[in-house]
């Protein structure tokens, strides 16, 4: 199967995105890969494309849970066997992934940085059928990023732990880390393919993710970040939530507010309520069920509905990026409340 049969069969495009061919024949040629794409680029064909073709599994790390929900049950609608395991589940959902993943026809497993530091899962991740890594949101493992996340240092041990679970060992019976080898070296090794995917990586960022996933050279693709179909308008007021309300009132569809606290979330959206639009809140501070309520009401909206509109804390930046990952979020406007 090539990867324009994939495309239209499992996903049901006739053509590829700016890009999104290069990117996949990159990874296809067993090369490891750093794409920089915009947000909204079409980032997760990237990897769902390849590995389709390869057929076995693809190991997908990102920190962002409603992300992994929202692609597993996107695959599935498709009738493509996905799985994610993240914090909530118990110990027998995480067990039964995995043995699904092992024993079934998967092709996605989905989990977050921190997983990789379980013992447990790196023992099982050994006898996984994984033909590619992808790493999304690949800025957060370098410490010149703003975003730096310790637990995807991990990742290029688990390039190793892979590696040594299809390949023996040297002959004089020695391992040295991928990562701890020449950059000249590490292409003589028959080592999985990675693909790291960010919208966001200034050019120190762009050698060091590729320096800390081991890349065995180097290799980045670039999509010009420039969005035709957004704007950025500021606008300066005494009265923010007044000129919130204006503006929600003036512009269908949904929308997302970012404010500064989780308290400041809750009265906005009250006083969003109070003026008669339908508004909600989230936040890091809602229980593992709360949130899941609050993210199915959001995924389910239909133009149909009254226009709702989901008030966020920026507290929490990463949970406000997976409720817009909604498919109707596609001509939504963003507005964020500004603070001196």
């Amino acid at each position: 199967m090539t990867a324009h049969e994939a495309l239209k069969t499992y996903f049901g495009y006739d053509d590829f995105r700016p890009l999104q061919e290069e990117i996949v024949q990159s990874v296809l040629d067993g090369r490891d890969t750093l794409a920089l794409m915009p947000t909204g680029g079409g980032k997760s064909l990237c990897f769902q494309v390849p590995t389709m073709v390869m057929g076995g599994l693809c190991l997908v790390i990102t920190p962002l849970i409603a992300l992994m929900k929202d692609q597993v049950e996107n695959l599935r609608r498709r009738d493509i066997h996905a799985a994610a395991i993240y914090t909530g589940m118990s110990y027998e959902q995480q067990k039964t992934a995995l043995d699904n993943c092992m024993w079934g026809p998967y092709h996605f497993l989905y989990v977050s940085p921190e997983r990789l530091e379980s013992e447990e899962f790196r023992e099982r991740l050994a006898r996984l059928p994984i033909c590619l890594i992808a790493v999304d949101e690949a800025h957060c493992i370098s410490q010149w990023g703003y975003d730096f996340r310790p637990s995807y240092l991990k990742i290029a041990e688990i390039r190793d732990i892979i590696a040594n679970s299809e390949a023996s060992n040297s002959p004089q019976g020695v391992h040295y880390p991928l990562a701890q080898r020449p950059l000249a070296q590490r292409a003589s090794n028959n080592h999985i393919p990675i693909l790291a995917l960010t919208a966001t990586a200034t050019p120190d960022v762009v050698d060091d993710i590729q320096e800390r996933l081991a890349f065995r050279e180097k290799n980045v693709l670039r999509k010009s970040f420039l969005r035709a179909n957004l704007s950025y308008v500021v606008r300066q007021t005494n009265k923010k939530a007044d000129e919130i309300v204006h503006i929600l009132s003036k512009v269908p569809g949904l929308a997302i507010v970012y404010v500064r606290n989780r308290q400041r979330a809750q009265e906005l959206a009250a006083y969003l309520n109070e003026k008669g639009l339908s508004a909600d809140f989230y936040h890091a501070g809602l229980t593992a069920k709360e949130r899941a309520a609050k993210q199915e009401a959001w995924k389910t909206w239909t133009p149909a509905q009254n226009a709702e509109r989901r008030i966020e804390s920026c507290r929490i930046v990463q949970n406000c990026v997976e409720l817009s990952s909604s498919e109707n979020n596609n001509t939504t406007p963003h507005y964020t409340t500004l603070h001196s």
